[in-house]
């Protein structure tokens, strides 16, 4: 009895390290793809829209630098070197202190130039809540991740929903996708992570993990917020005066 109990329990661990293991990688080639013409393999795509400014180009690298960790990390835990992990997870956080301030910054010189956000036609002004609410979440799903980095069950998830939260911006740039133009749609692919995990969720534990329940819910509600909050009188002087500053 004790041999089929600990059988199953490793089955278990095994099977849980292929599936997060499985959504690192997953999201690391959804932003491969999404960003190989603009960023990855911009020289084999001179005619792409690209930003000319170089700090989108460094943004790029801490954005794939922090997807290749996310890989990394989820495969030491798979080997059983936690130790490893936890002292990797101190660079985790520089990468996301980076991404956060490139992020910002990256946002408000795009809101900031004549033709604003690249390939996007939506005013620049009302366009800036959408990145702004991403590095939101990331940041705090982040914080979330490490305050709970003692409870691995809350920790991956969370960290898993951070890289989520920022994934609409590479489905927006898949060949056809960007074509369609619609933000429920990239919003959407991206959102199937949510789905992939609460379904993992439903199978393994008979009932969603407080994370997935919560964090995915306010993921998936705030895209239909920030869309009408973008036309608010509100919001418009607030993003003003945000550009403002920048200037």
């Amino acid at each position: 009895m004790e041999n089929n109990a600990a059988s199953g329990t490793r089955s278990r661990w095994v099977s849980e390290r292929r599936f997060f293991s499985g959504m690192a990688i997953a999201m690391l080639l959804v932003a491969y793809i999404g960003f190989a013409r603009s960023f990855f393999l911009r020289p084999l795509f001179p005619e792409w829209p690209s930003p000319s400014e170089p700090i989108f180009y460094i943004h790029g690298a801490f954005f794939a630098a922090w997807c290749v960790l996310l890989v990394i990390q989820a495969m030491l835990v798979g080997v059983g070197r936690t130790d490893v992990h936890r002292k990797v997870g101190v660079l985790g956080v520089v990468i996301a202190l980076g991404m956060v301030i490139l992020g910002v910054a990256g946002a408000l010189i795009a809101a900031n130039r004549p033709t604003g956000f690249n390939g996007v036609p939506i005013p620049p002004l009302q366009f800036l809540v959408v990145p702004l609410f991403d590095i939101a979440f990331f940041i705090a799903f982040v914080g979330l991740g490490i305050a709970n980095r003692s409870n691995p069950q809350s920790h991956k998830r969370w960290m898993v929903l951070a890289t989520v939260a920022l994934l609409g911006a590479a489905f927006a740039r898949w060949p056809y996708v960007w074509q369609i133009g619609n933000p429920f749609v990239y919003f959407g692919l991206a959102y199937l992570f949510i789905v992939a995990l609460a379904i993992w969720d439903s199978r393994t534990r008979g009932a969603l993990h407080p994370v997935t329940r919560w964090g995915g819910l306010a993921l998936m509600v705030s895209l239909p917020v920030r869309l009408v909050l973008s036309g608010t009188a509100a919001w418009l002087a607030f993003a003003s005066w945000l550009t403002g500053l920048a200037r």
